[in-house]
């Protein structure tokens, strides 16, 4: 952890001063954890402190006479009264050296939906924990339900960092003890569950200290300040190095063209991994159809190789029917050629995605209504919507233990692993090696809620 907090000091310093940063890739970080651990006040005070705030806005928060800072991300009107966070608010803001876009998650079990749909494409956790509601004179003290569940979620979801950031200590009578032992139960959880952890940083969203402008020793802590931390994170790596794989998401055409040397239709996606060029050889899913791409068109309908993470529009040398929901995947690699005496069939080609029906998954599951066996949804892969019938559910991971329990259903925020059976079969992957392609979404059939994420394993 050490060297890991020494790095980031180091490398959060503008190597030029007053640098323009609009070549820096934004970071998209949320912030998650417990019901009132201070998310949405530590939002508004990195807006605050970070001067991404007018005047005239900050004056619409006052209450009683000084600035409430939940106010400037707790938009919905029942956010306000109830004084909690519903759903996922966005704000931007930016430093001299980095771009930011931040999500406030909800904290409430019941929206744990909305903490998922958030975690989902960020590249960043900041998981607050508030160092009043634990035992903190207890060094082997219990975390909380929502810390453990979130922190495992943005691990499961794929989260590239995560931080934790240890608030309210100047509410407590000995915060260097309290931090110490926090900052001890945080490393043990996070080493049993597998997750890697950036840095712990000990602020007060309400007062400042250590957000944007560093308290010097406070708590023990010589470390950077939470924002320093942020700045010098990296972006989610594309899956740039994977074959080709390209959900369509829009088919325009183009009829009207007299050009016939090649096909007259854009097939229009974001690429989810690999790239796409020109003269690339590609296979059609479902259909199998095989085509060469003759033409790659950027977000600005510019011609150029576009790699993964990027939106693109493939045109094909000919005319393919290929629709919303079809993949455009890297064409099958050629079989190894058999020997002269051998008089059985070619070994036909290896595909590059290989289609599969039935799926071993983990669900993080979000219904009322509990997660069983012989249920049947409606699942999302991409842009194709395909029935999916539950096989069986293998066990439920105990948020508080880590172990794996035997069950016979999910409850709603639980996680477990699930065996599905799809009617048909989809380009799927391990999640752990294509975000994209290994990610589902569940959709009751009736109520049309979504119930579940799921990840492939």
């Amino acid at each position: 952890m050490t060297n890991t907090i020494n790095s980031i000091a180091a490398t959060a310093k503008p190597a030029i001063a007053g640098a323009q940063n609009d070549h820096i890739s934004a970071l998209k970080f949320i912030t998650c954890g417990s019901v009132d651990d201070g998310k949405s006040t530590l939002i508004g005070r990195l807006l605050v402190d970070s001067k991404a705030v007018l005047q005239d806005h900050l004056a619409g928060v006052q209450r009683g006479g000084e600035t409430d800072l939940a106010l400037l991300t707790d938009g919905l009107s029942a956010e306000r009264e109830q004084g909690i966070t519903i759903d996922v608010a966005y704000r931007y803001f930016a430093t001299e050296t980095r771009k930011f876009i931040i999500g406030d998650a909800p904290g409430h079990e019941q929206y744990t939906r909305n903490m998922v749909t958030a975690a989902s494409s960020a590249d960043a956790a900041v998981v607050l924990v508030d160092a009043t509601k634990l035992d903190w004179k207890n060094p082997e003290l219990a975390l909380l339900p929502q810390t453990r569940r979130h922190s495992l979620l943005a691990h499961l979801l794929r989260v590239h960092s995560l931080v934790f950031a240890v608030n309210k200590l100047d509410a407590v009578q000995d915060p260097v003890l309290a931090f110490k032992h926090i900052q001890g139960a945080l490393a043990a959880f996070a080493q049993a569950a597998g997750i890697s952890v950036r840095a712990t940083v000990p602020v007060s969203a309400l007062k400042g200290w250590n957000v944007v402008d560093a308290h010097a020793g406070w708590c023990g802590y010589e470390g950077p300040t939470l924002l320093q931390v942020l700045e010098a994170l990296p972006n989610t790596p594309a899956d740039a190095a994977l074959p080709l794989a390209f959900p369509v998401q829009w088919v325009e055409k183009f009829s009207s063209s007299s050009d016939t040397s090649q096909g007259r239709r854009v097939f229009w996606g974001r690429v989810a991994a690999g790239a796409v060029a020109p003269g690339t050889a590609v296979q059609i899913f479902p259909s199998g159809q095989l085509a060469t791409v003759a033409q790659v068109l950027d977000h600005a309908r510019r011609p150029g190789d576009v790699a993964a993470g990027t939106s693109a529009g493939i045109i094909l040398d000919r005319e393919v029917d290929v629709s919303r929901g079809d993949w455009i995947l890297a064409a099958p690699t050629a079989a190894a050629t058999p020997a002269e005496d051998d008089f059985g069939d070619t070994p036909a080609a290896v595909p590059a995605w290989p289609a599969s029906r039935e799926l071993r998954t983990t669900v993080a599951w979000m219904d009322d209504e509990p997660l069983v066996a012989g249920r049947v949804y409606w699942a999302l892969h991409g842009h194709r919507w395909v029935k999916a019938k539950v096989k069986a559910v293998v066990h439920k991971l105990n948020i508080n233990t880590l172990a794996e329990e035997s069950a016979t259903q999910l409850d709603p925020n639980a996680i477990g692993h699930v065996q599905l059976v799809l009617q048909e079969a989809i380009p799927a992957a391990a999640f752990s090696k294509a975000r994209v392609l290994g990610s589902l979404i569940l959709v009751d059939t009736a109520s049309h809620k979504t119930a579940g994420a799921v990840l492939i394993n």
